[in-house]
């Protein structure tokens, strides 16, 4: 089914439209909130969650086609979320004829920009799924995420697979530093102008040879922030897209899980 053909079945009015016809308000009720609130961060989250099967059920539409349905619904919702993000509830547009051609815009972006351009066996990509899955049933079961250690002994696999296979999904074709990024229509930088500085304080503590087993029984998502910021040289903001929470959820996460491991260094 083409894009455009699926969009038609998604019009702004009907039976489908009726089901989010109560989101416009919702989303005024988000603009008057002040942005860095917690009381704002609720009601958006609540907002996408309310929308999560508009954007699920176009990504569905791109099944088969060589991605994985998990990595799909997860471009959709970004999507939905910058659908909301963007929206105007005042302008008299229905939210679904706003969100689709949004939605669906990340969808297309995923395929034209995204691909397993550096070569990583199908091994580890194999593996690379089956730690999702792992990852979940393994959330559940403790009630925290789960360290790589224990990944691997419910995968039957070495630690060092585990990591490869962390590793893997980074290995999707890399952007530019060069590419612009427009804050707004009077400052254009690019990607290179946004990569903050490395945290002094983790410099120093990587110097020290006990902080390696305290970081290998750090949880897996904690683990990815860090590479990502530290070795990958992702921005906050970056790394918030990635991973799907609040640039603010990373920023606190970063700063509890350095103070834990200078605690717990300075007590080895």
């Amino acid at each position: 089914m083409s894009t455009s053909l699926l969009e038609k079945r998604l019009p702004a009015g009907g039976r489908y439209a009726d089901e989010y016809a109560d989101v416009p308000e919702l989303v005024a009720e988000l603009r008057a909130l002040p942005a860095e609130s917690d009381e704002f961060a609720r009601q958006r989250e609540q907002i996408v969650l309310r929308c999560c099967p508009l954007a699920d059920r176009l990504a569905r539409h791109f099944d088969g086609r060589g991605e994985n349905l998990d990595d799909l619904v997860q471009v959709a919702r970004l999507g939905l979320i910058q659908a909301i993000n963007r929206f105007d509830p005042d302008n008299g547009a229905g939210f679904v004829a706003f969100a689709v051609p949004t939605i669906m815009g990340e969808l297309r972006r995923h395929f034209r920009d995204y691909g397993w351009k550096v070569h990583v066996p199908r091994s580890i990509r194999d593996i690379r799924q089956q730690i999702k899955g792992a990852t979940t049933e393994l959330t559940q079961r403790l009630g925290r995420t789960p360290t790589a250690g224990e990944l691997a002994e419910a995968l039957s696999v070495s630690p060092e697979q585990i990591v490869e296979g962390l590793l893997a999904a980074n290995a999707y074709q890399p952007q530019s530093l060069d590419t612009p990024v427009v804050d707004n229509e009077d400052n254009a930088q690019s990607l290179s102008d946004l990569l903050g500085d490395v945290d002094k304080g983790f410099e120093r503590i990587t110097d020290r040879e006990s902080v390696k087993p305290v970081l290998q029984a750090l949880p897996v998502r904690e683990q990815r922030i860090l590479y990502l910021r530290f070795f990958a040289a992702k921005t906050q903001r970056q790394i918030a897209e990635i991973i799907g929470v609040s640039q603010m959820h990373v920023s606190r996460i970063l700063e509890r899980t350095l103070r834990d491991i200078r605690e717990q260094v300075a007590q080895a």
